[in-house]
């Protein structure tokens, strides 16, 4: 496999491996290690590529075991696990302020949901992926999937209002 064929398959989903591995590890500089990673371990085993039914999905599922591998390590002592993608322009100050407290807490939310739970609302609603290939990535049944996403959601759900009726009743 020469370079250019290696990097027309890994291109189009490099975004995608960096976004997953920053949302795991929070640091920019992190998820640009563990991306590089990844790639690398990707390039060195460029001769098995071919054998993969969806490079995609492998790469992805490298770049979550990376991350948590990286997450166990003594040295990641100080990462944490975020969400930060918001952001939003011409709205007034105040409802600007109100929307980044609710991204702020529905990131909290999810910071204290199961880490399987995590892992599929990071995929499915953020990453966008389908059901079929997060249930390949994560080794799971569709609808085990399905029902993880609902509980993730509706553990969300609940926790938000709760926090915004704080007070009104």
């Amino acid at each position: 496999m020469t370079q250019a064929e290696f990097l027309n398959i890994v291109m189009p989903f490099k975004d995608k491996v960096f976004r997953l591995a920053k949302r795991l590890l929070v640091s920019t500089e992190e998820a640009e290690d563990a991306t590089q990673e990844v790639l690398l371990k990707l390039w060195r085993n460029k001769a098995k590529i071919k054998e993969y039914k969806n490079v995609e999905a492998f790469s992805m599922t490298m770049t979550k075991n990376f991350c948590y591998d990286k997450l166990k390590s003594k040295q990641a002592q100080n990462l944490k696990i975020v969400h930060s993608n918001y952001e939003e322009k011409n709205t007034p100050l105040q409802k600007q302020v109100e929307l980044n407290d609710s991204v702020d807490w529905v990131g909290r939310i999810i910071q204290e949901l199961p880490e399987q739970q995590r892992m599929i609302i990071q995929l499915r609603d953020i990453e966008e992926y389908d059901y079929d290939e997060i249930a390949k990535m994560l080794d799971m049944n569709n609808t085990a999937v399905r029902v993880t996403l609902s509980r993730a959601r509706k553990t969300i759900r609940e926790k938000l209002t709760k926090t915004h009726d704080y007070g009104v009743r």
